[in-house]
């Protein structure tokens, strides 16, 4: 099978196998992810891309659900990446959260691919980022990282994503604390969830908490004033109000193009990562003090080079 050739006709099992092949340890099938993913990259996309975080228990697979079901009354095509965390003994992962989303995966509009973050912290793996152009190939036009959900770690999805939801629950109290200076100053949307029967006193508690947390903080981006929201996927309640936001976000870093520079400056972001993994910190220095990170940059995004290919001739 034509990996590439079926993944543009939007075949699903071509695209489930070229997930595997990227997320394979093995040098022989990451040689030939490497190949598939520089095919992929040519390709622009008229995709979003929506991280979901939160601690454990917020309940983030019952509202990306609902969530993702308002998408697909608009006919859209909707992937969801959800990272599990891995045990440190075993390696493995529970996978869990598509039987978690039945009504969603079972339209035939929707793929959700659930991972393990193999010990990776930043809330998503090594290789969500190529997993998502692989998506993106495919045609889906929503792509939801659904991130493990651990706090403090959670901030590395911000590299992946156009905009950052938090979901948080009523009592969170301190667990908060941990993650005020690090996912709350990067999500656009605080979302309450749970915001039903006798819980809607304390939701609404819980929102003024926030925003008095959030008029604090001037740092988000592209003069988004962050929201504090509340839905209930249990009554399906609040979800259009969050994708109004959404929408109205979207449209308004799209007007300003900063959409597309964010989406520059996290390809670089990826571009310095993998390389001071792969060749260190001390040479990444090296090369940047003699002026050369700005054209390896230059051929990976210009040139459409692999980077492997070029850390191989470093």
């Amino acid at each position: 099978m034509d990996l590439y050739s079926e993944i543009i006709k939007g075949n699903i099992n071509a695209l489930s196998k070229a997930i595997t092949l990227v997320e394979s340890t093995l040098e022989t099938d990451q040689e030939k992810s490497q190949e598939l993913i520089s095919k992929c990259i040519n390709k622009e996309y008229n995709s979003v891309r929506i991280g979901v975080t939160g601690i454990p228990g917020v309940g983030k697979s019952s509202f990306i659900e609902k969530f993702g079901e308002k998408f697909i009354k608009e006919n859209k095509k909707v992937a969801v990446l959800a990272i599990d965390p891995s045990s440190e003994k075993t390696r493995g992962s529970i996978l869990g959260d598509k039987s978690r989303m039945q009504s969603l995966s079972n339209n035939h509009n929707v793929f959700i691919r659930p991972s393990s973050n193999s010990g990776t912290l930043g809330g998503v793996s090594n290789k969500t980022k190529d997993s998502i152009i692989l998506c993106e190939t495919a045609g889906f036009e929503i792509i939801i990282i659904e991130t493990v959900g651990v706090g403090q770690s959670e901030t590395l999805v911000s590299k992946l994503v156009d905009i950052m939801l938090l979901l948080s629950i009523t009592g969170a109290g301190d667990r908060l604390q941990g993650i005020k200076r690090g996912i709350i100053e990067l999500s656009h949307l605080i979302i309450i969830t749970k915001d039903d029967g006798e819980n809607r006193n304390r939701v609404k508690e819980t929102i003024l908490d926030f925003k008095s947390t959030l008029a604090l903080n001037t740092n988000i981006d592209n003069q988004w004033i962050q929201k504090a929201l509340s839905c209930s996927a249990q009554e399906n309640t609040g979800i259009l109000e969050i994708h109004k936001n959404i929408d109205k976000y979207i449209r308004q870093s799209k007007s300003t193009n900063f959409f597309n520079i964010k989406r520059e400056e996290q390809n670089i972001f990826w571009i310095h990562k993998i390389l001071r993994e792969e060749i260190g910190n001390r040479k990444f220095n090296n090369l940047r003090e003699n002026n050369l990170i700005v054209k390896i940059e230059n051929k990976i995004i210009k040139n459409n080079i692999n980077i492997y290919k070029i850390i191989r001739d470093i």
